[in-house]
């Protein structure tokens, strides 16, 4: 799969170094970037690194039109990306001689220790692009989760600013300019298809939904308005509303809208649907990759690509045994103390089937759609207040919650985070599927806002695009075992915060979802490594966490078309818990949590070594600073 159609993806579903530099950000205590002002004659390694990074960066921006829409930016907003192997090849080749000049222009012995570990992220980033080179026909790009028939036009709905004439004409290319993408991905679709690479029916089944959903109502037939047809005519409203274009010229753009609508976009879109409907026949068994030509190599390149280590996929089944074991304990204790008689199982079962208790679930009504989305919102203002006492950084960018839109929602979906702008123009976003309220437990709610929104997603993410003491390039970097592990560890750094999970239940919730990953480590590696079927990976899930049924069963196929993506979560916790066990231990009463938690924040998203170097640093830095009576007690 192309590299910009994966780096998108994971944006819209969507990751403090100490510095010996001169300058230190007054934010966060590091580096800070260097000034172009300064001499170049005058600046340190560092600096000149920074400086030609950002350079460098800048100029890999102008290849995804649509990442610099999702910074807030717009320059070339009337373009979509080009999807094509084509176009991978140009940007692979591109970083390749970055990579070159960087090696040939700086002296890595020169660098600080934040600038080696920016000069290691890029290198890292080319390693990443030539891994995804060899399996670009491996990926499955319309899907029932995250294809791409869902999320451009959502792209497009929440991503594309319109404040003036000019930003809706732009709208209106993007609209063409999706036929010719869908296009390109499609193309890629039929040569995967002709190696044999698939998916299973229901994730054809899922895409060919969303799908004709997109192209549903005016202005493409049938009833009510498609979702990008609303968007349109509300993008329009705002624009008379606020006196920039005239109703006359409104209704010019909206016919130039309808246009492109029923001509290259749902074009495109009905050859999708034709050959979704057509390919059906040639889907195999709901299997793993491991199915697939060169699966265990490719299930084992997407191992290393998630959790960023070297772990073998029976390395991480084992670890995933380990702590479903271990919460089982810590769940069995809560049954016991709300006095619940029968056996765990018994409990999942009073969790799971109390469709009409008020206390596991909320109605599956509008009334209680809003009520989720109001408790959720007040967990997450709840969590702010205590956040100074364990956060010397925290974010500037506004969160909201919202539904997703009817056009993507999915019974029993999980919930997910759209990043905002690093100016703050468009707030972080925390999505909830709530079209069935029968698959969303109550108990869970409060866990997952944290997850998702404060001090999970929304903080980790908008710290780092807000950061100003490393290269951009750096600000934006989402790697999935720092991104998840760090959305992990904060469900239960919630618990040690005054005010959450005031009651077993919700603290039950906690664990819940804890163990879902947990779970994870074991049905990933067990439908992609060791050959499990969809059934038996159900059945695992089901004996171990109290989950509705529904939300089983779209869980594990989002494991089965996303292979290795879920191992990321508990993976990343389990070494941002080490990390900090080791600070504890080495720091003892010099331990200081919001000064970790600032160290793991404030260098954006790495790889898990890396987080360990900076930890790591920033131990020995703590150190050096101690009393020597202090160090030489904690000898003795």
């Amino acid at each position: 799969m192309p590299r910009t159609l994966t780096a998108l993806a994971a944006i819209l579903l969507l990751s403090a170094c100490g510095g010996e530099s001169p300058a230190t950000d007054a934010r966060t205590g590091g580096p800070a970037a260097a000034s172009t002002d300064t001499p170049a004659a005058e600046q340190t390694e560092t600096q000149r690194l920074n400086a030609w990074l950002d350079a460098e960066y800048e100029e890999y921006l102008q290849f995804s039109p649509m990442t610099l829409t999702q910074l807030g930016r717009k320059d070339q907003n009337n373009k979509l990306d080009d999807f094509s192997i084509a176009a991978a090849d140009q940007q692979l080749a591109w970083r390749r001689a970055s990579m070159a000049e960087m090696q040939e222009t700086f002296d890595y012995a020169a660098l600080t220790p934040t600038g080696q570990i920016s000069y290691d992220m890029w290198a890292y980033q080319l390693e990443r692009a030539e891994a995804d080179a060899d399996w670009r026909y491996h990926g499955y790009i319309f899907e029932q989760m995250g294809g791409a028939q869902s999320w451009l036009p959502n792209f497009i709905i929440n991503f594309h600013r319109v404040e003036t004439e000019d930003d809706m004409l732009a709208y209106i290319e993007r609209i063409t300019e999706m036929g010719r993408a869908i296009n390109q991905m499609l193309d890629i679709t039929k040569t995967s298809a002709e190696k044999g690479i698939r998916p299973p029916a229901f994730a054809y089944e899922g895409a060919l939904e969303q799908a004709r959903k997109v192209v549903s109502g005016d202005p493409f037939g049938g009833e009510g308005a498609s979702a990008l047809w609303d968007d349109v005519n509300a993008e329009l409203a705002k624009l008379v509303d606020t006196e920039t274009i005239t109703t006359e010229r409104a209704d010019e753009l909206r016919d130039l809208a309808r246009a492109a609508l029923v001509g290259p976009f749902k074009a495109a879109y009905d050859d999708l649907i034709l050959w979704l409907e057509t390919d059906m026949a040639n889907t195999g068994p709901e299997d793993g990759v491991w199915k697939l030509p060169d699966g265990e190599a490719f299930y084992n390149y997407r191992l290393a690509s998630n959790t960023t280590t070297d772990l073998t996929a029976d390395q991480v089944h084992q670890i995933g045994h380990e702590e479903v074991a271990r919460l089982r304990g810590e769940m069995l204790a809560i049954k016991d103390e709300v006095g619940f008689e029968g056996s765990l199982a018994d409990f999942f079962v009073l969790i799971r089937d109390s469709k009409d208790d008020p206390r596991f679930y909320y109605p599956d009504t509008d009334e209680g759609r809003q009520a989720y989305i109001d408790d959720a919102t007040a967990a997450i203002e709840n969590i702010n207040t205590q956040l100074p006492n364990y956060f010397g950084i925290l974010p500037k960018a506004d969160l909201v919650v919202r539904r997703v839109e009817p056009f993507r929602e999915r019974d029993g979906a999980a919930q997910h985070y759209f990043p905002g702008t690093p100016d703050g123009s468009r707030p972080g976003i925390y999505y909830a599927h709530l079209s069935d309220m029968t698959a969303m437990p109550k108990n869970q709610l409060e866990v997952i806002a944290y997850h998702e929104g404060n001090p999970g997603h929304h903080m980790q993410i908008s710290i780092a695009q807000e950061l100003t003491g490393v290269p951009q390039f750096r600000t934006q970097s989402f790697v999935t075992a720092y991104v998840e592990g760090w959305a992990l560890y904060t469900e239960l750094l919630a618990k040690e915060i005054p005010g959450t999970y005031q009651d077993p239940i919700s603290d039950f919730g906690r664990l819940t979802t804890e163990m879902w990953r947990a779970v994870r480590l074991v049905v990933d590696t067990g439908i992609h490594s060791k050959q499990w079927t969809r059934q038996e990976a159900i059945d695992y899930f089901a004996a171990n966490t109290p989950e509705p049924l529904e939300s089983i069963e779209a869980e594990i196929e989002r494991y089965i078309t996303w292979p290795g993506q879920a191992t990321s979560y508990k993976i990343g916790m389990i070494k941002i818990l080490e990390l900090r066990e080791r600070a504890k231990t080495e720091l003892g009463e010099a331990f200081d949590i919001r000064a970790f938690h600032d160290t793991v924040l404030g260098g954006g998203g790495v790889p898990l070594a890396i987080l360990e170097r900076q930890v790591d640093d920033w131990i020995a830095s703590v150190k050096a600073d101690m009393p020597a009576e202090t160090t030489d007690t904690e000898a003795e």
